[in-house]
């Protein structure tokens, strides 16, 4: 049984979000020192939509004390009805070394959707550029962008689907690539880069895009995530050609509702100035023309 609750909101707090104790439903590996866990929860399966987040923990004692956050990687369905979502993470630290011992049945805490997630994709031709754990939000937006999948409560409607769909792909090396079988899905073009050469393009997934942005095959749109320097030359790239691009940060987060104002980060506003934002509340996503990096 879940038990649901509803979090205080904050100002610009997605308002259906709800704190839930779940179950965790399998986990697979994806990749080295990659895994997805899929965690029952219809609650937010119903509401959430591709680039929005959100935050999990253990049950189990506090150390560590605070959830982390893990953008969607998609939801799924039982008996016609959006059962729970999926999430994958790469080890880095405690919990996701912990997580990967968590077995089927495990109650978590999970409270969400939080961000306000991607917009929708439309265009002649969106792509997806991604580094490391940076390609998990994307398999929502590829599914969606090719009407395979339908999110958000109600459904948000995509009434112009891009005629092309194409992802960059870059990893260090063949051996952390994760979830290739998920990604091949009819009308996604998918390219990859390795650091080492050991599988696609010997190099940046940013070599990548240089490429395709000098080419008649243009993108119309970016959606971007990854590590923050490959962000900020994305975001680059994009600006001196005139194409659209929206960056979903991997901040780190204490709360996830705007109340402790630890994942912070510059915005420029109207009148050139800037000021700071919560990625949690007013992102992860935000047009790239509009973020103040470091050393700007």
């Amino acid at each position: 049984m879940h038990e649901a609750a509803s979090i205080p909101l904050a100002p610009g707090m997605v308002p259906y979000a709800r704190q839930l104790t779940a179950t965790v439903r399998r986990q697979r590996k994806l990749a080295r020192d990659t895994y997805a866990i899929t965690i029952d929860c219809p609650e937010i399966a119903e509401r959430i939509v591709p680039g929005q987040f959100f935050m999990v923990r253990s049950i189990d004692g506090d150390d560590p004390l605070l959830g982390r956050p893990f953008a969607l990687y998609d939801v799924f369905e039982s008996d016609h009805h959006r059962a729970g979502v999926e999430f994958a993470y790469i080890v880095v630290g405690k919990l996701t070394s912990l997580m990967t011992n968590w077995q089927p049945g495990k109650p978590v805490s999970i409270w969400g959707p939080l961000g306000n997630g991607f917009p929708k994709p439309s265009g002649g031709h969106v792509m997806f550029a991604a580094g490391g754990i940076g390609h998990t939000p994307f398999l929502a937006v590829a599914r969606e962008a090719l009407g395979l999948q339908s999110y958000g409560s109600p459904r948000r409607a995509v009434s112009q689907r891009p005629q092309r769909v194409s992802m960059l792909y870059g990893v260090r090396s063949a051996e952390y690539l994760a979830g290739l079988d998920d990604f091949e899905t009819p009308g996604l073009k998918l390219n990859i880069a390795t650091d080492d050469g050991s599988r696609g393009h010997h190099g940046l997934v940013t070599d990548l895009l240089r490429d395709k942005l000098d080419s008649p095959d243009r993108p119309d749109r970016v959606f971007c995530c990854g590590p923050e320097p490959m962000m900020q030359l994305v975001s680059e790239m994009c600006e001196q050609l005139d194409v659209e691009c929206w960056l979903s940060l991997e901040s780190p987060m204490a709360c996830g509702f705007g109340a402790c104002f630890s994942c912070v980060t510059r915005v420029r506003l109207d009148d050139g100035s800037w000021d700071y934002r919560r990625t949690c509340v007013e992102g992860p996503v935000f047009p790239a023309n509009r973020l103040v990096f470091h050393g700007e």
